[in-house]
Parts: C-alpha cells; sequence; structure tokens
C-alpha cells in the first residue's frame, strides 16, 4: 500500500492533541484532607513514643518539656536491654509468632479449601459455627482455654484424667497450641477461594491430579493476597499477646517480649524512658513487615467479602 502524504520522510507531523487532564472534584480534594488527617493522628502517637525513649527522667517529669529531647539520651536504648534478657524474650515471641503463622496458614487454608471448593453434608453447618466463633470475645475464652491446658492428660504430670501435675503450663504446647488457628483466617481464605473461576480445578482434574495437589499446587497460588493478609495479622496479634503468655509461663525461659516490658513498671512508677525504648524495640518488627506487605494487606482486606 502506497504512503500518504502525511506519513512520507521528511513531512513534518502535525502535533498531537495533549489529552485533557480531568479537574482534581472537591469531593476528592476533602477526601484526601481527610485521610490525611486521620493518618497524622495514627502516626502522633508512635512519634511521641519514640521521642519519650529519647529523654532523661528528669525531663519526663518536667510540667515544661517539650516534644523534642533537650538532650538526646541514644544510651536508653542500651540500658533498657541490659534491665532484662530481651534476646531470650525476643526470640521467644518470634518463636512463638512464627510457628502460630505457619500453623495457621496451613490449617485454615486447607480449611477454607473445604468449605468453598468441596461440596459435603454438613459444609453450610461447619461454616456458621466458624461466623459464630467470630463473635466471641477474646478474653471470655481465656479461662476455657487455662483449664484445658492445665487438664491436659498424660502432660506435664498428670494422669489419664489430668490430675496430680501442672499439665502444658510453662511449656511451648501451651503457647503455640492454643493459637495456632483462628477462625478469620479460615473465613478469609474461604472467600478468596470462592471467587476464583472453577474452570481452574476442572482442567486440573482432567490432567489426572488429586485434591490436595490442585489445592497446594493450583488454588492456593492464586490465592497470594489471603496469605499474606492471614500471615501478618497472625503474626502480629502472636508478637502482641501478653495475656496468655502471663498466665501460662512461670520462668524467664519461656518469657515473650511484650511481657518483659513490665519489668519497667516498678513501685515507684513506670521507668517510662526505659519502657518507651523498649516499645520502640518492639514495635519495630511490625513496622518493618507492613511495610513489606501493604499492597498484598490492602488487596486481602479490600476483595475478602465479595462473595
Amino acid at each position: 500500500m502506497a504512503t500518504t502524504e502525511l506519513h512520507k520522510p521528511g513531512v513534518a507531523q502535525p502535533p498531537r492533541p495533549r489529552a485533557s487532564r480531568k479537574p482534581v472534584s472537591a469531593g476528592r480534594i476533602a477526601l484526601y484532607v481527610t485521610l490525611s488527617v486521620i493518618s497524622l493522628l495514627m502516626v502522633v502517637p508512635f512519634i511521641w513514643m519514640v521521642l519519650t525513649s529519647l529523654k532523661t527522667p528528669v525531663e519526663i517529669a518536667s510540667q515544661d518539656a517539650g516534644l523534642l529531647p533537650e538532650h538526646w539520651e541514644f544510651g536508653n536504648y542500651a540500658e533498657a536491654l541490659k534491665a532484662a534478657p530481651f534476646a531470650t524474650y525476643a526470640r521467644n515471641s518470634f518463636i512463638i509468632a512464627t510457628s502460630h503463622t505457619v500453623l495457621n496458614l496451613v490449617i485454615a487454608s486447607m480449611a477454607g479449601y473445604a468449605l468453598a471448593r468441596i461440596r459435603f453434608r454438613g459444609s453450610e453447618v461447619i461454616f456458621y459455627l466458624f461466623i459464630a466463633a467470630l463473635m466471641i470475645p477474646t478474653y471470655t475464652k481465656v479461662l476455657p482455654e487455662f483449664l484445658i491446658v492445665r487438664f491436659m492428660p498424660l502432660a506435664g504430670g498428670n494422669d489419664l484424667f489430668g490430675q496430680g501435675g501442672s499439665g502444658w503450663l510453662d511449656t511451648w504446647w501451651a503457647l503455640i497450641v492454643p493459637g495456632a488457628v483462628t477462625p478469620f483466617a479460615v473465613f478469609l481464605f474461604r472467600q478468596f477461594y470462592l471467587d476464583l473461576p472453577v474452570e481452574l480445578e476442572e482442567a486440573a482434574r482432567l490432567d489426572g491430579l488429586g485434591e490436595f495437589r490442585i489445592y497446594a499446587r493450583i488454588m492456593t497460588p492464586q490465592v497470594k493476597p489471603a496469605l499474606i493478609t492471614v500471615a501478618l495479622l497472625t503474626f502480629e496479634s502472636s508478637w502482641n499477646n501478653f495475656l496468655w503468655p502471663l498466665l501460662v509461663t512461670r520462668t524467664d525461659s519461656l518469657r515473650v517480649i511484650q511481657v518483659g516490658l513490665s519489668v519497667f513498671k516498678t513501685e515507684n512508677g513506670p521507668q517510662w524512658h526505659f519502657l518507651m525504648a523498649g516499645t520502640t524495640l518492639a514495635t519495630l518488627p511490625m513496622v518493618v513487615l507492613f511495610l513489606i506487605g501493604q499492597r498484598y494487606f490492602v488487596q486481602g482486606f479490600a476483595t475478602a467479602g465479595l462473595k
């Protein structure tokens, strides 16, 4: 086909019209301003915590103290770490949080897949039971779980009826098993598995794959936002858990970092400079994890309730 006159080499081309930019609406501006204010309000307590950790006790107690420290006491962090075996506490918290995360991802994803993709008698009833479990306040479950751990048969010197010993108290079992699976994780995985097209599993069955291989190799890689969301929420909840480790442990070798921070609450009042320094160190890992997985985290919550 002959080249047209406008497209011949050496012929100047007419300028292309620029795409007109749509003006930003007043509602969108108001939304941005509102979100910016909310974000600032959320960040202010963390800023205050970090700045307080760098002040002296005299400056913290002073009524005329400003937001910024007059003398930046970076040594508060070193002194806080010496006040208790925080390396042991951090190790314990990491082991427990990692164990909970791995177990929750594996077991909850299997349960969510079964409820979403496998039709069996009673599946709807089981799903509604998981929904009902979401409505139970956390602290109402503490006493029954403690009694189960305390009277665990054939553990910690207990007999077959759970009498005579201490059960799982002051053991890794008490710290890991009760928080291994959460109803919310099962619910979230089920919602994501429901969104996947049925053609994926039909094609996999035609290729001769069994149910477990379909779950592990075909369907689960498609729900990456759910995996990241559950992992972040589980790790955060386990890392920040205070009450349960306090109830079921007695020795420093099994204490977690949140319980360790209580050493700075003395009879004369909290040692705020050390307490804020320790809290900053305990918060830092979660901030880093959320920054790494924030895109999948937001996507996971945005699409969790579509079905």
